[in-house]
């Protein structure tokens, strides 16, 4: 009697309660034995997105894939430096799901596997059910940089500028509440560290169990303007943002209660960071600040940014801050996109049925010297052409001429110039030659194979 009884139990746990209820046209049940609510959905491809959408439209999933192979080739630097190697790369391999899940909920997984590393990219709930609101939870990119936050499949150049690289922030988890009516936005946000993949995640964890620290936090707003017209075929744009920032847990113990400014020169197949403060201690907080606008006509359009950030230590304050302008222009009659309600460019409409060809200007600029920290300066000139082949495939590719203070010798570890025996010198104290002002200076051609699905 005790083993039919076990068995009976062990049959409910393993059929999720099915015995009980018979299975109908109307009815259904998961595989706890819980009914469910059902809707019949629509398969469908949306521009080469698979979409899958109910009758009513109040319930959505799609797919939001990506794959980005890069390469690169690097010319014109004085022999005597370190070499910078050419390569190739997957710059991003991005599988993610989204959902509409009724008219008010949305949530939202997004992943990368670029070169084999897993990290999370997006994780987000969100809720719209208050008129002209949007309120965000999860890891997800915060509202200060227009650049920083257009999306990879829609950036005008294949890497973003050194300043929004070394002072914007990205992903980060927290909360985020956004109003947008007619040609007004605004968002204030406040958020804890990155989670992205298993260094962080370490970090994060070694400073809690063995030294007991809180995560830090930061708040983060930004306020934009857009005239409103009717006429979509052309569109200003003018933004305002700052941000309050304190020390977080997500870096290595030993670097706790500091701060490093950091990037490479608007490529990921050169790994060497020129422009590096290294960690500055006992820092008690920063504040981001700038300013953002963007116009378009036609096919044309004009967008820069101007950032600048103020350290506060324990001893002495520092600032630092750069700059960029970058001009594009499609050749075949296509029309610029610009997406109101995130403050940003999206993709562009194609002139021709077979596709367009943008033509692409920028320069970009960021100085990380101040009060004693000689993280170095340097600027970038570059050209571009972006391929729209079609609405899923685009092929671009960069010409890009590097231009480095004497300073940005990565943390006192790459040459700059030559000191008075003629020989390579990474101290830029010691730097008589060139003129005494050295610095690294280089060519870079990359190119760039996207597709998305």
């Amino acid at each position: 009697m005790k083993k039919r009884t076990f068995l009976t139990l062990s049959l409910i746990l393993l059929f999720g309660g099915s015995i009980f209820a018979q299975e109908t046209e109307e009815v259904r049940y998961n595989q706890y034995g819980v009914e469910v609510d059902r809707q019949e959905l629509h398969a469908e491809a949306q521009n080469n997105v698979l979409v899958l959408e109910s009758k009513d439209r109040s319930y959505k999933l799609w797919m939001d894939n990506r794959v980005q192979v890069d390469g690169a080739t690097f010319w014109g630097l004085n022999p005597d430096y370190d070499k910078i190697g050419n390569g190739v790369s997957a710059r991003r391999v991005r599988f993610a799901i989204k959902a509409q899940i009724t008219k008010d909920w949305y949530g939202e997984v997004d992943m990368d596997m670029a070169d084999g590393v897993f990290e999370l990219k997006d994780a987000i709930i969100e809720y719209d059910g208050v008129k002209n609101m949007e309120f965000k939870l999860g890891n997800f990119k915060e509202d200060f940089s227009m650049e920083r936050t257009t999306s990879s499949r829609f950036l005008q150049f294949i890497e973003r500028p050194m300043v929004t690289q070394a002072l914007a922030p990205s992903r980060h988890l927290g909360f985020q509440a956004s109003y947008l009516r007619d040609h007004f936005r605004a968002s204030l946000g406040m958020f804890f560290q990155t989670i992205a993949g298993s260094e962080e995640a370490e970090y994060v964890k070694d400073n809690n169990k063995d030294f007991g620290r809180s995560q830090g936090y930061s708040f983060t707003s930004k306020v934009g303007w857009m005239p409103y017209t009717k006429d979509r075929r052309m569109g200003l744009y003018i933004g305002g943002k700052a941000s309050y920032r304190t020390p977080k847990t997500d870096e290595a113990t030993n670097d706790f209660g500091g701060m490093r400014f950091s990037t490479r020169s608007s490529t990921s197949i050169n790994r060497k960071k020129y422009l590096d403060t290294n960690v500055i201690p006992n820092v008690n907080h920063k504040w981001l600040y700038g300013l953002e606008g963007a116009a378009y006509y036609r096919g044309l359009k004009i967008q820069s940014e101007w950032i600048g950030t103020h350290v506060t230590g324990k001893d002495l304050n520092y600032n630092f801050g750069g700059h960029y302008v970058q001009l594009g222009y499609l050749l075949f009659g296509g029309q610029q996109h610009f997406n109101v309600a995130e403050g940003e460019f999206t993709s562009p409409g194609r002139g021709k049925k077979w596709g367009d060809v943008e033509l692409n200007l920028r320069y970009d600029y960021l100085d990380l010297n101040d009060n004693g920290v000689w993280g170095g300066s340097g600027e970038n000139y570059a050209a571009g052409l972006n391929f729209y082949i079609n609405k899923f495939f685009k092929f671009a590719i960069n010409y890009q001429h590097t231009k480095n203070d004497r300073y940005a010798n990565g943390k006192g570890k790459l040459f700059v110039g030559h000191d008075a025996t003629g020989k390579p010198t990474t101290d830029f104290t010691k730097v008589v030659e060139p003129k005494g002002k050295g610095g690294v200076k280089y060519n870079m051609l990359a190119v760039r194979f996207e597709i998305d699905f």
